[in-house]
């Protein structure tokens, strides 16, 4: 059975930093695309980060503007895990993050396209 779990979330207050995990388990993602999306209450599903596989050992990575030069995607194939390291946070970055995995689809994107999502974890920014 795969599992995705997130952990790292929690309180922090405008211009901190967070950094994110995803384990993976039951099967490894070396292979595979992994993203970060979110979702505020009120607000439609967001697209945050992507590490999307090219072959072989090449990765790409790929962010919504909105968190552009603030966040950065990385990945540990070794621990089957996927971060993401969040810096200078602001409010509007208050959400539940949700990993995901194994993109199968035509838009990276789209929370849909992943084969496989985890349960989120809250991030809370406060002014």
């Amino acid at each position: 059975q795969v599992q995705l779990v997130e952990s790292g979330g929690g309180l922090v207050q405008a211009g901190d930093s967070l950094r994110l995990s995803c384990a993976a388990s039951g099967r490894t993602f070396d292979a595979s695309s992994m993203g970060w999306f979110r979702q505020a209450p009120g607000k439609e599903r967001e697209f945050v980060a992507v590490s999307r596989w090219s072959g072989g050992n090449k990765y790409y990575t790929d962010y919504a503007d909105s968190v552009k030069g603030r966040f950065t995607i990385s990945r540990d194939n070794a621990k089957n895990t996927v971060y993401l390291q969040m810096n200078s946070l602001k409010p509007e970055d208050t959400a539940v993050y949700i990993c995901a995995a194994h993109w199968r689809g035509t838009n990276w994107s789209r929370l849909d396209d992943y084969q496989y999502r985890g349960q989120g974890t809250q991030v809370t920014v406060s002014s």
